[in-house]
């Protein structure tokens, strides 16, 4: 159950939640899709501006994938490590992204980067705004998979009270319009809840894609 009744009656403009939108056949097609990427994008961890390192893995595929280091936040066509570039994003997980967005009024999105973020059972996230695209009136389309998460949706301000929604394994989320620029986070991971075991799924973790027009 959502930690909301009426989740659709309180989520602000511009965020679309599909709880469960996802079967498990389909979770299960995504991940193997995830697996052949990771293979040729393999998992790293960001180091931030500040020298120190992220708590969580990540790779992305697309054109475009975003990377850290100390010369900050940014998307870059190579991988920082191998200095290949990005696989493309998968065929299916880019036509259910573009349809979560037309069905939240964002007509004729394409993605044009995905961000592959790997949460082991105590990853966390916290508060940000993902300011780092070009254009602004493209959505970002968020997909869970794995374990459950308790994901902060906060205002405009980092100070701002925080809504705190779980997302469990195959919710969509698509946030956009006026609330693009909201800062959002994830909290904490709830171990042992997946509905799905797949090898690349981190143990007692979750794997988030984040569809992305970084351009």
């Amino acid at each position: 159950m959502s930690l909301f009744p009426d989740l659709a009656e309180t989520l602000p403009d511009g965020v679309h939640l599909w709880p469960r939108r996802l079967s498990h056949s389909a979770q299960m097609a995504l991940l193997d899709d995830i697996a052949r990427t990771l293979e040729a994008a393999p998992p790293y961890r960001p180091q931030m501006r500040t020298g120190a390192y992220v708590i969580n893995r990540m790779s992305n595929c697309g054109p475009l994938g975003w990377i850290s280091d100390t010369r900050g936040y940014r998307y870059e066509p190579l991988h920082p490590e191998t200095g290949r570039a990005w696989p493309p994003i998968p065929v299916e997980l880019a036509r259910i992204g573009a349809d979560c967005a037309r069905e939240s009024g964002f007509a004729d999105y394409a993605a044009d980067a995905c961000l592959i973020n790997i949460y082991e059972a105590c990853g966390k996230l916290n508060l940000h705004r993902d300011y780092d695209e070009a254009d602004f009136r493209w959505p970002v389309v968020s997909f869970s998979l794995g374990a459950d998460a308790e994901f902060l949706l906060g205002g405009f301000k980092r100070t701002d009270p925080a809504q705190r929604l779980i997302l469990r394994s195959g919710d969509i989320l698509v946030f956009g319009g006026p609330s693009r620029l909201r800062y959002h986070g994830v909290r904490k991971i709830f171990p042992g809840t997946s509905p799905i075991d797949h090898p690349a799924l981190p143990l007692g973790g979750r794997i988030n894609l984040t569809l992305r027009r970084a351009r």
